[in-house]
């Protein structure tokens, strides 16, 4: 098991940071069945590589996600199935990325200072179990390349 990351030197792409950062979620996670445990340190490492705003997850409880593992500031414990961001994500089965959240029709204002975020379902035998979101606090801050990467981060997961 990990103790520490080795983060790239000097500038890098995000997609640089990423790879660097697959491995190392792979060997942090690896030999350890407790999801919460693997939720914790997945938060923590995308985290400490991007310096993302928050980044956490909600687990699936139920008819609404419940706050799960996280970093970042104080956040909402529980959002109903369809709503919001993370809700969304939940009902389509698919990641969204919102470039602009307060365009994005019945955003929950968890913390004002979010200004974009992507959502990831996380899926157990196809069914979706949790989801990972992650906020900036910079309008347009996410991609194709987080999209691709944090779908795998998710998948590492099961």
């Amino acid at each position: 098991m990990a103790e520490s990351l080795i983060l790239l030197d000097g500038p890098a792409s995000r997609e640089d940071k990423y790879r660097n950062l697959m491995p190392q979620i792979e060997a942090l996670i690896s030999g350890e069945n407790d999801l919460i445990a693997n939720m914790a340190n997945v938060s923590a490492a995308l985290k400490q590589t991007f310096n993302f705003f928050w980044v956490g997850f909600y687990i699936v409880r139920e008819s609404e996600l419940v706050l799960g593992p996280f970093q970042g500031p104080v956040a909402c414990s529980r959002i109903k199935y369809g709503k919001g961001v993370c809700g969304k994500a939940w009902q389509d089965g698919i990641s969204v990325v919102v470039p602009d959240v307060d365009a994005f029709p019945g955003h929950i204002v968890c913390n004002s200072a979010s200004k974009s975020e992507i959502v990831v379902p996380v899926f157990n035998q196809g069914k979706t179990i949790a989801v990972l979101d992650v906020d900036s606090n910079s309008l347009n801050d996410f991609g194709t390349v987080d999209v691709l990467y944090l779908e795998k981060i998710a998948g590492l997961l099961f």
